[in-house]
């Protein structure tokens, strides 16, 4: 049985899905009662912007969570990006070895 791995999620996701939105909390909200910037909010929430240890410390407070949550989220998010990138890399090279490689736009066979 192959098992399917799950993309990475992003932490903002997270922070959108299983804190804001069930507590009611906006994103405006949360923006006017941690001090950042409903833009930095906004980007966080759409996986454009990383959690850094700053913005982990006042969710952390706001939340009633910790910041080391937040930052250890990320790095997971940050790893497994990382590792969905390098094994695409290595499909990419095995594939390669296994056609060949093209040489003055000529394909050579692998021996």
């Amino acid at each position: 049985m192959v098992r399917e791995k799950l993309p990475p999620i992003h932490p903002g996701t997270i922070l959108k899905k299983e804190f804001l939105i069930p507590r009611k909390i906006s994103q405006t909200k949360l923006a006017d009662n941690t001090g950042f910037s409903l833009k930095l909010v906004k980007e966080v929430c759409q996986a454009k912007k990383p959690i850094d240890a700053e913005i982990a410390f006042q969710l952390g407070n706001y939340l009633g969570t910790s910041a080391e949550l937040w930052l250890g989220l990320q790095q997971d998010y940050e790893q497994e990006r990382l590792e969905e990138i390098l094994e695409r890399k290595v499909k990419k090279n095995k594939i390669s070895s296994l056609i060949g490689r093209k040489t003055n736009g000529r394909v050579r066979k692998h021996t």
